[in-house]
């Protein structure tokens, strides 16, 4: 699985790999021709197509000058233009010398005349300018460059496609900082592991799409294999799918009780339950407030209905009584969507997760990849808690040892400042540790949503989203999300992969529904849970 790994670390696994027999030179000519071959496969006809590339004195010089070379050869029109001049014996700059290629040098190009040129006619441009040692500020000399690299640009009335070499230029691989003059890459080709500052804003914004390519060190290289915080890919959660068993029943793919709703968010509760049939669950039932049953009703007729007394229009206490009988066989139970936070369903949330609630031991004691049952705690099945339920929950003393083992947590940073009493620009500023702190510490799988999703394990595992999407910064998809992952959970997957795998599955929704609607502003929760299905097929 890709890791995510510090430049300190990365250059201690490529010190290895080279001891090891895996030369600093082939690693280079690996990662030159993965650029290469990434490009050739987002030009839609390489050949004639003019390559520009924008060649640094580092390692992602070299990188990119090896690029050329196979780009040449398949069949592309190729130029480079040097920062700084690089010594006539290099090898890499040999080859493409040896074809009789277009070579120019900033210093003997006045007044950039040819850079610009040579821009204005590019139909790509390969940035291999600042490599992952780069650290703020920009030299005056870098600042000329980038500046008018982006000037040339902007006289463009279409851009080229720009592929970053590790990571863009101006931004710092570890950090995500970036300088004014940073270049946007439509796409950032990264070599064995992803950079924590590709992850990161407002680095983030700049990277374009993200893809880690394999430059011949091993996954159980001695300093990679140290490592473990991953970034999600469609290779490690494809291997998560359930099973489709031509003999299944409903139940070979679980029961998902969706506990949510109220009269103000009446929505919350369908938009979670349509979620969690869409990723596979087998019966998906509903228990909401009986004041806002017949409002959603014709939105999930699929679903089962556990009707709730309430209490102007919140979920009442007294709903446990009602609730408890009802969870026999259910193999998830989702908490929070839409809940509101009346004192009626926090006094109905604590006792719910208390041993004082009747609940219906039949055959729950569902067990998990962490290989506990749910009998641990009242006979809950695992739970993943969401929205004001987690606010609830903070207001309920020893909560994290109530809730079954196997359960998650799905806050953004609002909710987790609320949870952690930890300012949120706190958390924002280290998510990943924030999450992997609190995941521990809590004893269940924490989902921290936003841009760039951190998803923590209590052994202290990680997992970043490599997404960040404007389509998802609307009401509700935060309750698609929890009903994907109790979906998941409900098929027996385990707590930390159902929450990966609904989270990615989550992302790539959202960005699917803003190409078929051809804007992110347009898009509606709705939409996100319609489009999984065409996200599912495609793993």
């Amino acid at each position: 699985m890709p890791k995510i790994v510090t430049v300190a670390q990365m250059r201690a696994i490529e010190k290895d790999a080279d001891a090891t027999g895996l030369s600093y030179a082939q690693m280079m000519e690996n990662a030159g021709k993965a650029v290469a071959d990434a490009m050739v496969k987002r030009l839609e006809e390489i050949k004639g197509r003019f390559v520009l590339l924008l060649v640094g004195s580092g390692n992602n010089g070299g990188d990119a000058l090896v690029a050329g070379h196979y780009l040449a050869e398949a069949g592309a029109e190729v130029a480079a233009y040097l920062i700084k001049p690089i010594p006539g014996e290099d090898p890499n700059l040999a080859r493409l010398v040896e074809r009789g290629l277009e070579i120019d040098i900033a210093e003997k190009d006045r007044g950039g005349r040819k850079l610009s040129a040579q821009i204005s006619k590019a139909d790509a441009i390969i940035d291999g300018l600042l490599g992952t040692g780069f650290e703020l500020p920009l030299r005056d000399s870098g600042k000329k460059f980038l500046s008018d690299v982006n000037m040339n640009l902007a006289k463009r009335s279409e851009a080229p496609f720009i592929l970053a070499v590790d990571c863009p230029s101006g931004l710092e691989c570890d950090t995500g900082e970036i300088a004014g003059e940073a270049l946007h890459a439509d796409l950032t080709v990264t070599f064995a592991a992803a950079k924590p500052g590709l992850l990161r804003f407002p680095g983030g914004g700049y990277v374009g799409e993200i893809q880690v390519a394999n430059i011949g060190i091993e996954e159980d290289q001695k300093e990679l294999a140290k490592v473990n915080l991953e970034i999600a890919s469609a290779d490690m959660v494809r291997a998560w799918l359930p099973e489709r068993p031509k003999d299944a029943h409903k139940g070979t793919f679980g029961r998902v009780v969706v506990v949510a709703g109220s009269i103000n968010y009446p929505g919350a509760a369908a938009l979670a339950g349509l979620a969690a049939y869409r990723v596979g669950s087998g019966l998906v039932t509903m228990a909401v407030p009986g004041n806002i049953q017949g409002l959603i009703a014709a939105k999930i007729p699929e679903a089962t209905w556990i009707v709730l007394p309430h209490e102007l229009g919140a979920i009442a206490e007294s709903a446990v009584d009602v609730l408890g009988q009802e969870l026999k066989g259910t193999t998830a139970l989702l908490i929070g969507p839409g809940f509101g936070q009346d004192p009626s369903t926090a006094a109905f949330l604590k006792r719910l997760l208390s041993d004082q609630a009747g609940i219906a031991r039949g055959s729950i004691g569902f067990v998990g990849a962490e290989g506990k049952t749910s009998a641990e705690v009242g006979n809950l099945p695992p739970c993943i808690v969401d929205a004001d339920g987690l606010k609830l929950l903070k207001k309920m003393e020893g909560w994290e040892q109530r809730l079954p083992s196997g359960s998650i947590l799905t806050p953004h940073p609002g909710e987790m400042a609320v949870l952690t009493d930890e300012p949120k620009a706190a958390i924002q500023a280290d998510r990943v540790e924030s999450v992997r702190k609190w995941a521990k510490q809590w004893g269940h799988v924490v989902v921290l949503k936003g841009a760039f999703t951190v998803i923590a394990a209590p052994d202290s595992r990680a997992t970043v989203l490599p997404f960040a999407t404007s389509a998802l910064a609307k009401a509700g998809t935060g309750d698609v999300l929890a009903g994907a992952i109790a979906g998941f959970r409900a098929q027996g997957v385990g707590a930390y992969e159902a929450a990966i795998l609904g989270a990615y599955v989550h992302a790539q929704a959202g960005i699917y529904a803003a190409q078929i609607l051809g804007s992110e502003a347009s898009v509606l929760a709705g939409e996100v849970a319609e489009t999984i299905p065409y996200v599912m097929s495609e793993l």
